[in-house]
């Protein structure tokens, strides 16, 4: 790897080795459409502007990027935290559910689909379709139904219907797997809003672009606060890691900067229950695209485990199986307890109850040395949906 290296997807769809579109023959045309099209669309000016005009007059932006006092004299560093969890609905996702609803429109479709694992996905997807006046269906695990709770409510008063996904481990997975049935079955009028940079492209890049504004106001923001504008480090967590790419994307091909992503650890590396694909996964295709996935000999995948829905998946985005694979991200892999302990931490540190996706990129801060170094942690959701597993845990 050379500090010159490009890490944005090549035309092709690949980022290095990973990516491209593996789907059926029914979906070509859908993915066709938006191969040859979206990024026309994103660099219209009449796009960019409605776009950042919502980001801003409804999302909230730009979110503070908030220098953590006590936890920065607690590691003897400078720590600021990206503050996602402020933005309406409660976390990045509605950064890329803004900019795909917009897409949508463009391409005339009347109907919108979506995946959810923790829920903030859907939420955002509810929100923006009630904001245009679409027709919305989510599919979300039975799991994480029961878990995440408060989100599907919130979906169901924003008018959206809610479809219980029921096979394999009933969890992120599985939605996902539903919704692409959905789309196979729906694809002139039917747009899939995929809530992370995985799946076929152009989807991890057209999402990773959305969520690029993250790290677009780190820049800024940290040129305000101490006069340059990268940091030393950028930690996220990453499930299908779109917060991670939307944090890292200004920085990819910046070596000065250290990126590094904490995944969902479970009960474990060594154990059954896990969802640490960098640590257990081999290369081949999930929902679309080759990337790393957790899976067997004969390649079948091994269902995931975290006690974070939004980390619950077997596989990563090809962005990141290429940050991996050319070690230019170093991949922490943290456990349910350190998670949950890293989150009680951040909220009696800070007064901020993180999510349990955002609590895991917390925990690295014990897992690596930071002392003396400008840290950004993407906090990238609000605690509120989580506050039954919190409870139900109970350490604190």
């Amino acid at each position: 790897m050379t500090s010159q290296e490009n890490y944005k997807v090549n035309s092709n769809g690949y980022y290095g080795k990973y990516g491209g579109a593996y789907v059926p023959e029914m979906l070509l045309p859908n993915i066709f459409e938006l191969q040859e099209n979206y990024l026309e669309i994103m660099n219209k000016s009449s796009f960019k502007k409605e776009f950042h005009y919502l980001l801003r007059d409804y999302v909230g932006r730009p979110t503070p990027l908030y220098l953590a006092h006590r936890m920065s004299e607690k590691y003897q560093a400078q720590i600021f935290l990206k503050r996602e969890d402020l933005c309406h609905t409660g976390a990045h996702k509605v950064n890329n559910t803004i900019g795909q609803i917009l897409l949508a429109k463009s391409l005339h479709k009347k109907k919108i689909i979506a995946e959810t694992g923790a829920g903030q996905h859907g939420v955002a997807t509810a929100t923006v379709c009630a904001l245009m006046g679409m027709e919305c269906i989510i599919y979300m695990g039975a799991v994480d139904m029961v878990r995440q709770r408060p989100n599907v409510e919130r979906m169901k008063i924003l008018g959206a219907e809610i479809r219980a996904a029921q096979s394999g481990s009933k969890t992120l997975k599985d939605a996902t797997n539903e919704a692409m049935r959905h789309w196979i079955n729906h694809p002139t009028d039917t747009h899939y809003i995929i809530g992370s940079v995985v799946g076929p492209h152009p989807y991890p890049d057209l999402v990773a672009r959305f969520q690029s504004v993250i790290s677009e106001e780190i820049k800024f923001q940290l040129n305000e606060q101490i006069g340059r504008d990268y940091p030393d480090m950028v930690i996220a967590c990453v499930g299908g890691g779109s917060n991670a790419a939307g944090a890292f994307y200004h920085y990819l091909d910046r070596s000065e900067v250290q990126l590094v992503a904490a995944e969902a650890a479970g009960l474990g590396i060594d154990h059954k229950k896990s969802a640490a694909t960098t640590f257990l996964g081999t290369e081949g295709i999930l929902h679309g695209s080759k990337t790393l996935l957790m899976q067997t000999p004969d390649g079948q995948v091994t269902e995931p485990y975290s006690i974070s829905a939004g980390l619950d998946y077997p596989g990563i985005g090809p962005l990141h199986a290429h940050l991996f694979d050319s070690e230019r991200a170093f991949f922490c892999a943290v456990t349910d307890e350190e998670a949950m302990h890293a989150g009680i931490a951040l909220s009696r540190l800070e007064g901020i109850i993180p999510a349990i996706e955002t609590a895991h990129a917390i925990s690295v801060l014990e897992k690596i040395e930071i002392k003396d170094k400008v840290v950004v942690i993407n906090v990238s959701g609000r605690g509120d949906k989580d506050l039954d597993t919190y409870i139900t845990w109970g350490k604190y």
